[in-house]
This record gives C-alpha cells, sequence and structure tokens, in this order.
C-alpha cells in the first residue's frame, strides 16, 4: 500500500511546496471559495429539492370496483378500506356499509383477498360469506352489507396508457447536479490540502477522488438500467461531502474509513432497496429483525465501552461500532406492517413489548438521546399502525413516569439537564464549556464560513460528532449549515407526499419512521449543539464523523427510497421488460386530446 502511494505522495510534497511558494495566492483562493461554496450548494439543493417535491407522485390504478350506480371506483393501493367512513380508500355511503367494513388486499401475484373488519353487515363473494378472509377474481361480486360490488381490472390498453402518461412529469435530469457536485467536491480537496500545510496527506486528494469516482459510478449504472429520479441520493452525496471534510479537519487519518462508510452504506442502501422490492419476503423478516433490534442492543449493553457518559460502543477486531444504529434500521423493519396485520388484536402489543425491551436495554447503557429517537419514532409508528390517540397517550404517561424514575436512579443524568438553558454560566467548566464554545465559533463563521479546515471547534471533544452543527458554521457558514438541514427536512416532506400514493401501508409506516427517526435527530444535535435543547450526544445523519452512523443513515434512507411510485425512479419497484414497454407504446394513444377527454370524465 505504501509503495503504492509512494508516486502520490511525491506529487503531494511538490504541490505543497509550491503552495507554500505562493502562500498569498493560496489566501485569495481560500478567500473566493468561501463564497463560492454557498453559491455551489444552492444551486446543487435547491433544484434537487424542487424537483423532489414538485414532481407529483401520481397513485397508480390497480383494478376498479363497479358500484351499484355503474360508477367505477379505482383502486389506488395494494391495501384498500372499504367502507362508509371518510377515511375509507372506497367510500360507500349505504346505511347498511360499517365505517370500516371491509379491507381488499392485493398480494404481488395480482391476487386479491378480502377481509372482513368486523362489521355488522357482514361480506360475501358471489354470495358466499366471507368468514375472516376470502380470494376475490376478478369478475366476482363482493358483497359490502348487501351492497353489491364488482371488481374488474385493467385493460391492457389503459395499463398502456397510464404508463405513458406517468411519463410526462419525469423527475429532474441529474447530470447538472452531479457535474456542480463534482466541482463542490473537487475544490472542498482543494481547499483541505490549504488548510493542512506541508502537513497535507496524500490520502485527502485520493479520498474524495474516489467519492466522485463512486458517485458517477453510481449514477451511471442505474441510467443504464433505466432509472431516473437521483433527487435522494443526490442530497445523500452532498451531506456526505460534508461529512468527509469534517472529518478531514478533525482527524485526517480517519477520513479514508470514513469513505468506506459511505460505500458500505451506499451497498445497504441498494441491497436493502432491492430487497424490499418484494413485499412478501419483507414481511417474513419482520420477526427476524425485531430479535436482531434486541440481540444487537442487549449484546451492546453487556459488552459495551463506556465513552461519553453512555456505553454504546463495541470494539470488534480493533474497530469501534455503534450497534444502536444498525438497531434503527432493524426497529423500523419490525415495525412497519401491512393492512391485514393492523386489524389484528395483537397488533400493537407486540411493537410496545419491543419497543421496552430496546429502550430498557438503551437506559441500562445511559443512552438516552438514542431512547428519545427510539421513543418518537415508536410514536409514529404505532399512531400509523392505531390512529388511537388515547393509547398513545397513556404510553406518552407511562414513559414520562419512566423517565422521572430514571432521573431520581441516575442523577447526573439530571445534573445535564440542569445546565440546559444556563450554558453560558458554566462557560468555563462542567457540560456548557462545549455548548458555549459550539456557538462561539458558529458565530464567528458568519453567512459564508471561514473555509473548510481553517476552523479550531474541531479542537474541541466531540466537535465532530455531536457538536458538528457548529463545526459547519464556523468551517462553511450559516448557508450551507441550514441547507444541510434543510436537506434533511426536505426527505420528510417528500414521505408525506409520496405516501399519499404509497403501494402498501408497510413502506407507509417505514418511511415515516426512518424519516421522523432521521429528522429528530437532527433536531437533537442542532438544538443540543446551540442550548436550546439539552445536549443528548446524537449524531447528525449523514454529515457526523462516524462509520455506523453513516452506514445506518443510507439505510434510512432505503426505507424512503422504496416508497418513491415516480416512474423509474426507484429501484424497489421492478420496471418492465423493454419488450413490454414497446407493447405498451404501441397501445397507448397518441393524442394528447384524449388524455384531456378522459382527465373531464374522472
Amino acid at each position: 500500500m505504501d509503495s503504492l502511494l509512494t508516486l502520490p505522495q511525491q506529487w503531494m510534497d511538490a504541490l505543497t511546496l509550491w503552495m507554500g511558494e505562493h502562500a498569498q495566492l493560496c489566501a485569495w483562493f481560500t478567500t473566493a471559495v468561501r463564497f463560492l461554496f454557498p453559491v455551489l450548494a444552492l444551486l446543487i439543493l435547491i433544484r434537487t429539492i424542487r424537483s423532489l417535491l414538485t414532481v407529483p407522485c401520481l397513485p397508480e390504478v390497480w383494478a376498479y370496483l363497479t358500484l351499484p350506480n355503474g360508477a367505477q371506483e379505482p383502486l389506488t393501493h395494494w391495501e384498500n378500506i372499504l367502507g362508509r367512513g371518510g377515511n375509507s380508500d372506497v367510500i360507500l355511503n349505504y346505511p347498511v356499509v360499517s365505517r370500516q367494513h371491509a379491507a381488499l388486499i392485493r398480494a404481488e401475484d395480482d391476487t386479491w383477498t378480502a377481509y372482513d373488519l368486523g362489521s355488522k353487515g357482514g361480506v360475501t363473494v358471489n354470495g358466499k360469506p366471507v368468514e375472516g378472509q376470502a380470494t376475490v377474481q376478478y369478475g366476482d361480486v363482493l358483497g359490502i352489507g348487501g351492497v353489491e360490488t364488482v371488481l374488474l381490472p385493467l385493460s391492457p390498453e389503459e395499463k398502456a396508457q397510464r404508463r405513458q402518461r406517468r411519463k410526462v412529469d419525469r423527475p429532474v435530469s441529474p447530470w447538472l447536479g452531479l457535474v456542480l457536485l463534482t466541482v463542490f467536491q473537487v475544490l472542498t480537496a482543494l481547499q483541505l490540502i490549504i488548510s493542512e500545510g506541508e502537513g497535507a496527506d496524500v490520502m485527502i486528494p485520493l479520498t474524495f477522488l474516489c467519492l466522485t469516482a463512486v458517485m458517477w459510478l453510481y449514477y451511471l449504472t442505474l441510467r443504464v438500467l433505466r432509472r431516473v429520479g437521483f433527487e435522494m441520493e443526490t442530497i445523500a452525496f452532498f451531506l456526505s461531502t460534508l461529512s468527509l471534510a469534517v472529518t478531514c479537519s478533525s482527524n485526517t487519518p480517519a477520513l479514508f474509513k470514513q469513505f468506506l462508510c459511505v460505500v458500505l452504506g451506499l451497498v445497504l442502501f441498494l441491497v436493502l432497496g432491492i430487497f424490499l422490492r418484494e413485499l412478501d419476503r419483507a414481511k417474513q423478516i419482520r420477526w427476524l429483525m425485531a430479535a436482531a433490534a434486541i440481540g444487537l442492543l442487549g449484546l451492546t449493553a453487556l459488552l459495551a465501552q463506556v465513552r461519553y457518559g453512555a456505553a454504546n460502543w463495541l470494539t470488534i477486531g480493533g474497530v469501534s461500532v455503534q450497534p444502536s444504529e444498525i438497531a434503527k434500521i432493524c426497529y423500523i423493519f419490525a415495525g412497519a406492517a401491512t393492512l391485514d396485520r393492523l386489524f389484528r388484536k395483537r397488533n400493537l402489543g407486540l411493537f410496545i413489548l419491543l419497543t421496552g425491551l430496546c429502550l430498557g436495554c438503551l437506559a441500562y447503557m445511559s443512552d438516552f438521546g438514542t431512547a428519545a429517537i427510539f421513543f418518537v419514532t415508536f410514536l409514529v409508528i404505532a399512531y400509523l399502525r392505531s390512529g388511537d390517540w388515547a393509547t398513545l397517550a397513556l404510553i406518552c404517561g407511562g414513559g414520562v413516569f419512566a423517565v422521572l424514575t430514571i432521573l431520581s436512579v441516575k442523577p447526573y443524568i439530571l445534573n445535564r439537564f440542569a445546565t440546559w438553558g444556563h450554558a453560558w454560566q458554566n462557560a468555563s467548566v462542567g457540560s456548557g464549556y462545549q455548548q458555549t464554545r459550539t456557538m462561539s465559533a458558529a458565530a464567528s463563521g458568519g453567512l459564508v464560513g471561514v473555509g473548510p479546515g481553517e476552523g479550531w471547534l474541531h479542537n474541541v471533544g466531540a466537535g465532530d460528532t455531536d457538536l458538528v452543527f457548529g463545526m459547519l458554521c464556523e468551517e462553511w457558514g450559516l448557508i450551507i449549515a441550514l441547507l444541510a438541514v434543510c436537506s434533511i427536512l426536505t426527505l420528510a416532506v417528500f414521505a408525506v407526499r409520496a405516501c399519499r400514493a404509497g403501494r402498501s401501508s408497510f413502506y407507509i409506516i417505514a418511511a415515516c419512521a426512518a424519516t421522523s427517526m432521521m429528522v429528530f435527530q437532527t433536531c437533537l444535535n442542532v438544538f443540543g449543539a446551540v442550548d436550546i435543547l439539552p445536549l443528548t450526544g446524537v449524531t447528525f445523519p449523514f454529515v457526523s464523523n462516524g462509520g455506523t452512523a453513516m452506514i445506518a443513515s443510507w439505510g434510512l434512507l432505503a426505507f424512503l427510497k422504496a416508497t418513491d411510485t415516480r416512474p423509474n425512479a426507484s429501484f424497489a419497484i421492478r420496471l418492465p421488460s423493454r419488450r413490454e414497454e414497446r407493447k405498451s407504446a404501441r397501445l397507448a394513444p397518441r393524442k394528447t386530446e384524449e388524455w384531456e377527454a378522459e382527465d373531464e370524465e374522472d
């Protein structure tokens, strides 16, 4: 390895020597890029965010349900609730129909199953009462409390027409953003070399070069596979670039390790997304994922080393890992559920038990920041699974009681809360030291920052992890720091929009849980660093220096990618073959007037 780096290191030595001889030119470069970085970031993210939030996530129509009055109600989800209530997917406004009367669920092989949701009027298929569940074929008469409906398939012509119409609104082309991000990465590497001076390591340019190569390889490969819609990945690569810069500023020897974790996270993102492609397969490993979450946290509680007051680190083969980050992915996998499971009596009970075990392990480890993230994610999943506010209120009351009990047992946690809002009163010693330094560094950065590698906050403990928002403000400026926060919030807004057209409640619950986890984690990191919230010791997704946290962030992004129903945008959705596309192109109507006429009829 050293021999391979000999020639690049010689080039690096020559470059740093030249920079030393032209110090004034390097100073001008630093001044120029300080103002250029926010412009590039705005060009990259505004275009990306606009595409992510404006391209419509159109609902997919899978079949029709013909009503007694002749109207045809489209079934736009794999899982549909039929009933009189306003929240039903198909509203049957008849007195004999219950508010949530039945569920009609599609399997991946295009077969349908009807479920009686405890209705008073009952459910029949071709006149035969449904005891629990029954298969429904196309053309069968589905009776809902005596109201007869008929399940009808889409015609081949309509399938082709709808596929063509969905291609009209396509995500923005990724190439301009990719070129701008490449320029951003090159300038970042040059600036970091300048900031390091004569001691610059050759791994700085090589690492950023590898990141750029991996990024281009990913985009080109998926474009060859006819994929579009890379906004989420663009955001993730942008934030990962900031992470490498932060790592280089604070701990240059760990730079290449952080890059390897970006690659491992990208691999997990792809594998998990492809695995989620088959819903039945994803459902089958829910229990395995629940056991994995408990196992990871339990093993950590027993064997972990104490760092920064929490026992949440394991050392394996000389490499430190944080299993609680991977447990987040397993927890969401276990918490997501399909509609047929949501109406079972044990729906929420087992998930509450899983959550209690996870929170118990985290409390034993004194990792209360992660415990808060798990609890908020639990509330999101529990609400989506039950919609029962009374149950959630009772659970929150129990959570408050548990927190008060823990504070009485572990008073040093109470001391940390006592500093909340009074950091400047403990600026020299105690828990206020880190936050006051963070706020001072953030203020010194202004709008454009002092330049990557030119700050001093990385000399403060946890400056590149728990306090990374302060490093962003100091070295990159308030504009880029807020853009990083806005990027995470954008993912959450997209999740809400995409879930309206989601195929299954499994994907909807998983996406909302993953984004709520990232958003709440970001809030704890940002507000904790500036003393708006207690400092809980959690990382900024994609940005903080930490291998396990980086891998977990990419894994969480896969749940959101799986809900993207835009045409060809998600690798979690299998594409039709080229032969099928050519056939649909022949069958699709060519005239826009026909589409407009159909819109008026709808």
